[in-house]
């Protein structure tokens, strides 16, 4: 099953933000990260719904940089819409918090 994988607005501005704080720790460090986070985004439309839930939503852990994508999962119509990508060295708490602010 495929799925038409979709980035919220809140998603967009979480990035934006990662790729700032990586562009300013090196030279195009930002870009890169980047095109890993996308990568493996647009890795739901295959993988999607596969991930363990976590703050009620389902969790995908970015394998080359400390970050989570956080995503709603619509099987019937096949549909995912990634909520946020959060830096994994924030206080759980923090996290849950902001994810409880985007429902």
């Amino acid at each position: 099953m495929s799925f038409q994988v979709n980035i919220s607005e809140y998603a967009k501005k979480d990035l934006e933000i990662a790729i700032k704080f990586y562009e300013a720790q090196a030279q195009n460090l930002g870009k890169y990260f980047f095109d890993t986070i996308i990568a493996e985004i647009e890795m739901l439309s295959f993988y999607g719904c596969l991930h363990q839930k976590v703050f009620n939503f389902h969790r995908m852990i970015s394998k080359k940089f400390p970050y989570a994508i956080y995503y709603n999962c619509n099987k019937t119509k096949k549909e995912i819409v990634v909520i946020a990508i959060l830096d994994l060295r924030q206080n759980p708490k923090t996290i849950k918090k902001y994810l409880k602010d985007r429902k």
